[in-house]
């Protein structure tokens, strides 16, 4: 069953829309299709030999795409996280080069706005946290289990938590007195532990960024995502790339550019620069959201556009 709690505005769509510019017979990959939103503003771009392959690991979201695959024949859903889309798009055998890849990275509102999804502690629900069934366990299994050490390293790295350590330190404290299975529970525990509060931030919103993070193995999903993005895209293809905090654009900042300058021992050689094996060109800076789009949809707010464009191989 879909759950409709909210609405969903997607993020940078005029933005999104200049950066793929898709012809009518493209073929377009949405990596992560959420509510459909960008999916449905590219799809009325594209004419009828358009195809639009919608990817999400959220079974509330491939069943919208199914949704929308009933509706319109040129859309192809697959249930996976992004990180496999190289095997996906050759599962499809498409024949045809995929033009663009659109990555908007991160938990979508509906996810958030969905008690039941446990990703939120503004509404009391389990402690769950998982994007996608392919997801090991729920972040109420990994608290029950985890060392100090290990949730502290979790909330240093992922969440950047000054106070972890002490914050984990509660956390093992409490979940001796009673099962820690809830939202509710959980920021209790931790707003007691934490002994600073930043003013217009929850006390607990580092940690329960970086449970979800560690649950969903977020990070290496985005690293291996970038990678498997070049290796579909054709020649002239573009990828874009829309992420919402600082661990996730640093780690496709420098895949952009790492990827735009090729092999550095190729670099220091005298060879064209059409050889270093470079594979992308980054169009322009990262962009981020307009003041209008921010007032109209707050949750945009901490967006970071970035889009690159796959070069030719080398003859």
């Amino acid at each position: 069953m879909i759950r409709d709690v909210y609405t969903h505005q997607p993020v940078m769509l005029e933005e999104v829309l200049e950066a793929l510019d898709p012809a009518p017979d493209a073929c377009i990959l949405d990596a992560t299709f959420g509510r459909g939103g960008h999916a449905r503003a590219l799809l009325a771009r594209l004419g009828p030999e358009g195809r639009l392959l919608a990817l999400d690991r959220d079974p509330e979201a491939i069943a919208a795409a199914r949704a929308l695959a009933d509706e319109d024949a040129r859309v192809l859903v697959a249930e996976a996280p992004f990180a496999e889309l190289a095997r996906v798009v050759a599962a499809q055998d498409l024949q045809r080069p995929i033009n663009g890849v659109l990555m908007d990275l991160g938990v979508s509102s509906p996810q958030l706005d969905d008690p039941a999804r446990g990703f939120s502690f503004q509404h009391d629900g389990p402690l769950d946290m998982r994007m996608g069934e392919d997801a090991r366990q729920t972040a109420a299994d990994w608290i029950a289990r985890a060392s100090v050490d290990d949730m502290t390293r979790v909330f240093q790295k992922l969440g950047e938590e000054r106070y972890a350590r002490r914050i984990a330190r509660g956390i093992a404290a409490a979940r001796t007195e009673a099962p820690i299975t809830t939202t509710g529970r959980l920021a209790e525990v931790v707003s007691a532990a934490h002994p600073a509060w930043e003013r217009d931030k929850h006390p607990a919103t580092r940690v329960f960024l970086a449970i979800r993070l560690h649950i969903n193995s977020e990070l290496e999903q985005v690293a291996s995502g970038l990678a498997a993005a070049v290796d579909v895209l054709a020649p002239g293809g573009r990828l874009a790339v829309i992420s919402f905090h600082s661990l996730e654009d640093r780690i496709v900042k420098r895949f952009l550019r790492d990827e735009e300058r090729g092999d550095p021992v190729l670099r220091s050689l005298p060879v064209p620069g059409d050889r270093t094996g470079a594979r992308l060109r980054r169009i322009g800076g990262s962009r981020r959201p307009s003041a209008a789009e921010v007032n109209a949809n707050p949750r945009a707010r901490s967006a970071t556009l970035r889009v690159a464009e796959r070069l030719p191989e080398a003859a």
